[in-house]
């Protein structure tokens, strides 16, 4: 049976190692991109108009052009004009960790422009500067509004990282790849077990972070 190719040699910890491979371009990516993205989402709440439009502009441009097409240009066209090696586990952290971080910050600004404006106003009246507004009213408040997004951003990002097996880091699907490739011979439907068993590690690590999101979502809203 196919399902004995997960098992043969060392295929199982094989295909956990390449999950750790994934799960480490995911969690780099999303702590860098958190930071970012907290003071993209701040600075885009300034009056500054040309601030504002500037970093409205790096937020469309991550979401118009597909994460594949950053991937490929930093990798293969970037990096080889600067002369600079890098690797693809890098290539693929700076990309998510920028594109994260766009994300991050409209996240961070819908949930600070949504509070009411009286806190803003009451804040000013007691004569706190603008950091001081920012750190001990707005931003408290502001957190309830954005973690629910920023852990549905989170998982989005960790489903998203199968697509840098195209630049040539060895993750969990190109780990199955290659037991496909040298177990199909032998067992014809060993891809359904494969990729059965990668939709399962990627369900693990997922489900959890989509029922949190929904838990806390919930909660503070009643």
């Amino acid at each position: 049976m196919g399902i004995n190719v997960l098992f043969e040699g060392s295929n199982f910890q094989r295909l956990l190692g390449g999950l750790f491979v994934t799960i480490e371009v995911a969690f780099i990516s999303i702590i860098i991109a958190t930071m970012l993205g907290i003071i993209v989402g701040l600075l885009r709440t300034f009056k500054s108009k040309t601030l504002r439009f500037i970093l409205r502009l790096y937020l469309e441009v991550f979401r118009i052009i597909p994460i594949l097409v950053w991937l490929y240009v930093i990798y293969f066209i970037f990096t080889p004009l600067l002369s600079v090696e890098v690797s693809g586990e890098f290539t693929a952290i700076f990309v998510f960790s920028l594109w994260g971080a766009a994300e991050m910050g409209d996240i961070v600004r819908g949930a600070l422009e949504s509070l009411p404006r009286h806190h803003f106003e009451s804040g000013k009246a007691l004569g706190l500067s603008t950091s001081q507004l920012y750190r001990y009213v707005l931003v408290p408040q502001a957190v309830r509004r954005m973690v629910p997004g920023a852990i549905n951003l989170a998982t989005r990002m960790i489903k998203t990282t199968s697509l840098v097996v195209l630049i040539g880091v060895i993750e969990v699907v190109k780990v199955g790849q290659q037991i496909i490739e040298l177990g199909v011979i032998q067992a014809p439907d060993a891809p359904f077990w494969v990729y059965g068993f990668i939709f399962i590690l990627f369900f693990l690590v997922c489900y959890p972070l989509a029922r949190l999101s929904k838990k806390m979502e919930l909660k503070w809203q009643s």
